[in-house]
């Protein structure tokens, strides 16, 4: 009997490990019985994940789907699942993990990648492994750990998608998640966007047609996934960082929401709920501030093919929609909204009604908004004119 799991991946290397057997807790490897190994019934969690799967709008057949694997219980719950799927014969579609190492933890992370691996060959399945040093990355580009794991994450996930050709990646969030995201965001101060959470499904970046869906965000928490693991006989991978209360995230976890619970114990489900609305609601004031953009189009570009913004129709439109048609001017123009905050928005939105002249309004990056005969006019950073 193997004593480990990582004697256990190693072993999957001979083909010692068959597709019947599953990890169990402290890694060792369990025969399932031929009769759970031919069972062809959906587990109840299964049962939610392919309601959400439709109502998705996922795709179920003839085509390769990206499953983003960490190796907790989220995760691995997710890739069992549709696994189950699969089996079921529910979904025809080729399945590939994918999992990043950002080597944040040293030998806890390169344990994890075996992990996966390990799991991925006894289902059956492609795994694709790769190993990013997020700490530098995030050093060299003065940027939040945080963020900086998040858009390596991301962009590994794109690549791994357009390698296999693959029109959608999978990842893990929960209803806890949601919730967890939506406080963060309340406390940061955002707006409806932000208290919308995260959505189910969108596309996995602007320039890009793979879409990045969620399929355990609307129903599931961190109890069913750790339970299906438990039905399984699979022990997860725990991340310490997880744990650690220096980052934002954990404190909103272990402190705000068993906080927030005490008042409500149906608080999660009550935020998502309200999520849900705001979302709806989002998606309703941007498409009619998308719209004033359009009619605000001064119909020419000005050097650089940046359109430029006729100012007396914005003037005269709700606050709301005019912030928001100029939020989506300065992504057509920029490309992304990365570094602006809510008060370049506000100073942009006073300047339309200022009276005085010569005046222009700074960006992040180097750009300028400057007007001129009754039109905003967007100059990029002066390194490039």
């Amino acid at each position: 009997m193997l004593k480990s799991w990582a004697e256990l991946a190693a072993a999957s290397d001979t083909q010692n490990c068959s597709a019947n057997m599953t990890i169990s807790r402290k890694g060792k490897p369990v025969r399932l019985n031929s009769s759970e190994t031919r069972r062809q019934k959906l587990s109840n969690f299964s049962r939610h994940l392919w309601r959400e799967w439709r109502k998705l709008d996922l795709p179920s057949a003839n085509a390769n789907v990206i499953v983003a694997v960490s190796g907790g219980a989220d995760s691995v719950a997710l890739l069992l699942g549709v696994d189950e799927l699969v089996r079921s014969k529910k979904l025809a579609s080729k399945i590939v993990v994918a999992h990043l190492n950002h080597k944040l933890r040293g030998k806890s992370g390169n344990d994890d990648a075996r992990f996966v691996s390990t799991l991925a060959k006894q289902l059956g399945y492609a795994a694709v492994n790769k190993a990013v040093d997020v700490g530098a990355k995030a050093t060299a580009a003065r940027d939040n750990l945080e963020q900086a794991a998040r858009r390596a994450r991301y962009e590994f996930l794109r690549k791994t998608a357009e390698l296999h050709k693959a029109p959608v990646v999978l990842t893990a969030h929960t209803l806890d998640d949601q919730v967890e995201t939506v406080l963060l965001n309340l406390l940061r101060g955002s707006g409806a966007a932000g208290l919308s959470g995260i959505e189910s499904v969108r596309s996995i970046d602007t320039s890009s047609e793979i879409l990045l869906g969620r399929p355990l965000l609307s129903w599931a928490r961190r109890s069913d996934t750790e339970g299906f693991c438990r039905q399984h006989s699979i022990e997860i991978r725990l991340d310490e960082m997880n744990a650690d209360q220096k980052f934002a995230r954990v404190r909103v976890r272990k402190e705000l929401v068993p906080l927030m619970k005490s008042f409500n114990p149906r608080f999660v489900e009550g935020l998502a709920r309200t999520a849900e609305i705001l979302r709806e609601d989002d998606i309703a004031l941007e498409s009619a501030a998308a719209r004033l953009f359009e009619l605000s189009l001064n119909g020419q570009t000005q050097r650089g093919k940046e359109p430029a913004l006729r100012t007396d129709l914005l003037r005269v439109a709700q606050p709301a929609l005019r912030r928001r048609a100029l939020r989506q001017w300065l992504a057509s123009c920029r490309g992304d909204l990365r570094r602006l905050e809510h008060s370049h928005i506000v100073a942009l939105d006073k300047f339309l009604f200022s009276t005085r002249s010569g005046r222009v309004i700074e960006l992040p990056g180097g750009a300028r908004i400057v007007k001129s005969a009754g039109l905003f006019l967007y100059r990029g950073p002066r390194s490039k004119h």
